[in-house]
């Protein structure tokens, strides 16, 4: 029987970033759509996530995380969420 690998080289895999980014992405598009929570909350929450999901991302491709999925759904939501408050921003100013 062959060995079968179950995980990413090194010990345990690092998917802290990419579940962190998922968690602040669907924060983030929730409070987008809140217009003074948005500007204050959601910007920074979809940032942070947008760069916690690409490194993510990155931890994967070198092999050392697990989640691609929940790395770029977490980057997504958070573009998401700054692509909504800016446009709330350009709506009501």
């Amino acid at each position: 029987m062959p060995h079968q690998d179950e995980g990413p080289r090194g010990g345990a895999p690092r998917n802290r970033s990419g579940d962190t980014s998922l968690t602040l992405g669907v924060v983030a598009l929730v409070g987008s759509f809140i217009p003074v929570i948005g500007d204050f909350v959601a910007a920074p929450l979809g940032l942070l996530a947008l760069v916690l999901g690409a490194l993510g991302i990155w931890n994967n491709e070198r092999g050392l995380a697990t989640n691609f999925g929940a790395s770029v759904i977490g980057a997504t939501l958070g573009a998401l969420a700054l692509f909504i408050v800016l446009l709330m921003f350009a709506v009501t100013r």
